[in-house]
């Protein structure tokens, strides 16, 4: 969902403030921006990846230890201070000004692809438009559009364009309230295509049959096979990276919503609200992509990566008499919704700190940061034809440009600044900095004790570890 950014007044360089009407406001403006991509795209595949039960499991301890820890402290920190990330850091302490540097180095990395995956999605909108669904359902038609480099490159664009007009007439209502209404549309829409994922069956030419049920029990059933310490390890940093994405935290965007929120607002109420909402459509986008793959392609179509939403959904489509062609746009359409609030709320972030550092006003600023975008969107998205790259990255995987920056900023970036963050919290200003905030007006803060062992002793250490891991350091 969109951000409310200071807007310049005129005639001098002051911001002023627009907060949230309230915790609702707050709420759903703070989860449409978590509820993207990540949710759709990357978790499913993720879930597929790491042995299914076993990551959600992974995944849900996380959240609610680590993704409230972490959610607490950058909601807390942006209210108390009123301030974005590169200011937040330096009032708390002079000494530690780097990290809120650091952290405006995120969203900077990430706003290189994410229009890229943006321009796919509005790529598979314009094949149901024009009625291709069968088209997109054949195992080719991802891998020749992102291997095309004139058309990749066209989406792309015409997604990056989107998004900057939306930051460059500065964030309306408009987007806020057609927020609240597709918001839920996308919700039921998840649901009821993850039912209908459900009841699919398939018989394959060896003749095997395999039902939706199956694949959700596949899904859903944690798998220990083949479990060692390094791919353990790898499974939290996979669930880890995946909360920093999803929830957007260490990435500066948290910070800024906090402080645009009244102080009225129940900021433990909320944290808990936003984090129920974005786990449970990641959970909803793994029960509607996986069990969907796994009837189509069993559990080896399972390990597709990235492309799971790319090619799985449009089998499951095409599978749909009738209603295929209209199901199947109505999906894309609520993914780029959910994709574009998500793109403008971290060019928003950029826009909004840039405004701040060099005292220039909006439209400028969006026009450059335009402009540079569109030439980074270009580059990511010809890294799959004209600049295409087999990279080992540190943590074993080969990658493309696209997942090189993902890599940056998801897996080595984000650890390395919750750690610092976490040190700065539990060791220099203190835990009870943030629980006052989050206590303000009376307010009851049941985790706090939580809250403080979390943020001393146990985020600086796995932090520590999982920063290590990711980077090829520490290989156990």
């Amino acid at each position: 969902m969109a951000e409310h950014t200071p807007q310049p007044t005129k005639g001098h360089h002051s911001h002023k403030k627009h907060g949230f009407t309230g915790q609702v406001g707050f709420v759903m403006a703070a989860a449409g921006s978590a509820v993207g991509v990540g949710n759709l795209w990357r978790f499913p595949y993720l879930a597929a990846k790491d042995g299914g039960g076993l990551f959600i499991l992974i995944y849900l301890i996380l959240t609610f230890t680590f993704g409230f820890t972490l959610l607490t402290s950058d909601i807390a920190i942006g209210r108390r201070t009123g301030k974005n990330s590169i200011k937040a850091y330096a009032e708390m302490s002079p000494k530690w000004s780097f990290l809120g540097i650091l952290t405006f180095l995120v969203p900077v990395l990430i706003m290189t692809y994410y229009a890229v995956i943006g321009g796919w999605i509005t790529r598979y909108i314009v094949v149901y438009l024009t009625g291709q669904n069968q088209l997109a359902a054949q195992d080719s038609f991802f891998t020749d559009f992102i291997t095309s480099p004139g058309q990749s490159t066209l989406y792309a664009v015409i997604f990056m364009l989107l998004t900057a007009w939306i930051v460059f007439n500065g964030v309306e209502k408009g987007i806020e309230q057609c927020s609240k209404i597709l918001m839920p549309v996308m919700l039921v829409m998840i649901v009821a295509i993850a039912i209908f994922a459900l009841t699919l069956t398939h018989t394959d030419e060896a003749g095997v049959t395999r039902t939706g049920l199956q694949g959700l029990a596949v899904y859903l059933t944690p798998s220990f096979e083949g479990l060692t310490l390094k791919r353990f390890l790898q499974i939290l940093l996979d669930a880890m990276s995946q909360i920093f994405f999803s929830l957007s935290v260490s990435m500066g965007i948290m910070i800024t919503y906090g402080s645009y929120i009244k102080k009225d607002v129940d900021v433990n109420a909320s944290i808990h609200q936003i984090e129920f909402f974005d786990t449970g459509v990641a959970l909803l986008a793994g029960m509607m992509i996986i069990p969907s793959i796994f009837v189509f392609e069993g559990v080896e179509g399972m390990k597709a990566g990235p492309s799971l939403m790319f090619i799985s959904l449009p089998k499951v489509f095409a599978s749909m008499p009738n209603l295929g062609r209209f199901v199947g746009l109505a999906f894309f359409l609520m993914a780029a919704f959910a994709a574009l609030t998500s793109c403008v709320s971290v060019l928003e972030t950029i826009t909004a700190n840039c405004m701040e550092i060099f005292h220039v006003k909006r439209k400028p600023t969006t026009i450059v940061l335009t402009l540079v975008y569109t030439a980074a969107s270009v580059i990511i998205a010809l890294g799959y034809s004209k600049f295409y790259i087999e990279l080992p990255l540190p943590n074993g995987s080969i990658g493309q440009l696209l997942d090189l920056m993902d890599y940056i900023s998801n897996s080595f970036m984000m650890p390395f600044i919750s750690m610092l963050s976490a040190i700065l919290i539990g060791w220099v200003v203190g835990p009870d900095w943030i629980v006052e905030e989050v206590e303000h007006g009376g307010r009851r803060f049941g985790l706090k004790g939580l809250y403080r062992v979390m943020i001393k002793y146990v985020v600086p250490v796995i932090m520590f570890i999982l920063f290590l891991t990711s980077a090829g350091i520490l290989n156990i």
